[in-house]
């Protein structure tokens, strides 16, 4: 390392194989570090002549009032619950929300968090892009004592406050129904294989069926990408022009179940008497289609007050303040795209 360059908490993590967070608190001896940790991260600092940045210390003592708050999409109803659940728990403690969009793309993501950082925000909320996997640029929050809250979409790579719902729960509830009202062959379009809340759903999805003494039939499951109604519309196509088709599907969204609903319309297949469909969020658009989408609810406006009020915590309490993971209920809400298909027979599952 260049003599000329100052020794940060992100190089000492970086060189030790630990998180920033981690470090930060080995630093001050934490009762939450191992004494093996915080002696290898002492030791080394001591090493290396490590001086803690007084002049951004002293600088975060001067609170903004100005909350980061960097979700993927603007426009999805979901999020824009969580907006409003984090501005209302805000305003009522005298902060401001900058609110950034990271367009599902993980250089963007990095972009707004970096505006943020210069910006001096007193403390971020983030729901990840479905592109990031790894969260090196949101440690340099941690670096320079600035809190950062997970919501939705998170990583457990990075310790932090987290506010979630219990994907695997509804899931694993939305395709038991499925299973109980008689369906047999059910499909599953998920989201990315490193998102955490799509491998969770899947998982459920997975274990609901195995729960039936089903497996899971590879040629049922599709992974979107950007998670959007053209892709739930694909899926639907490939999946009916299967030999043996699907009777029921649960999407990852609301937004991809309305897409899928689409197709199956403009083929003339039946929701739910051919198929039945269940989604996942709760969009205002699923009561208002026809048949009208059954999906698992997403309480999106609890979780950005939750997730205030966790950054409030630990903007008052400090930055040792425990990590709390809150995770929320996720609750079937069952609508018309689904029915009770069991036409007498007790039999149709064994």
């Amino acid at each position: 390392m260049s003599e000329k360059h100052q020794l940060t908490l992100k190089d000492i993590a970086k060189e030790l194989g630990l998180a920033v967070s981690t470090v930060s608190r080995a630093l001050k001896s934490h009762p939450d570090i191992s004494k093996e940790t915080i002696k290898l991260v002492k030791d080394y600092a001591d090493k290396h002549h490590y001086v803690p940045n007084l002049l951004a210390v002293n600088f975060r003592k001067s609170k903004t009032f100005n909350i980061g708050l960097i979700i993927p999409e603007l426009v999805h109803q979901f999020f824009s619950s969580i907006i409003s659940g984090v501005i209302k728990e805000a305003n009522e403690y005298g902060y401001n929300v900058m609110i950034c969009q990271s367009n599902e793309h993980v250089e963007d993501e990095k972009k707004v968090a970096k505006a943020l950082l210069n910006s001096r925000v007193d403390g971020v909320i983030i729901s990840l892009s479905n592109e990031t996997d790894e969260v090196s640029h949101l440690e340099d929050f941690i670096a320079a004592d600035i809190p950062v809250v997970q919501v939705d979409k998170i990583s457990d790579q990075f310790d932090t406050p987290k506010v979630i719902v219990n994907d695997y729960a509804g899931a694993y509830q939305a395709v038991s129904h499925l299973l109980d009202l008689g369906y047999k062959r059910i499909a599953h379009i998920r989201g990315r294989l490193i998102v955490q809340h799509s491998n969770e759903r899947y998982r459920g999805y997975a274990e609901a069926l195995e729960k039936y003494g089903q497996k899971v039939n590879e040629e049922y499951v599709k992974v979107c990408d950007l998670l959007t109604e053209e892709e739930g519309y694909d899926f639907a196509q490939e999946l009916m022009r299967l030999p043996e088709v699907p009777d029921a599907i649960f999407c990852v969204t609301d937004l991809v179940a309305l897409g899928v609903m689409k197709y199956l319309r403009e083929k003339n297949i039946k929701v739910p008497e051919e198929v039945g469909i269940i989604g996942f969020s709760n969009w205002k658009l699923g009561e208002i289609v026809s048949p009208t989408l059954s999906t698992v609810d997403q309480p999106g406006y609890e979780i950005g007050e939750k997730a205030m009020q966790l950054l409030l915590d630990k903007i008052n309490n400090g930055m040792e303040s425990p990590n709390e993971r809150v995770v929320l209920s996720a609750d079937l809400i069952v609508r018309e795209s689904v029915k009770n298909v069991w036409a007498g027979d007790e039999n149709l599952l064994t």
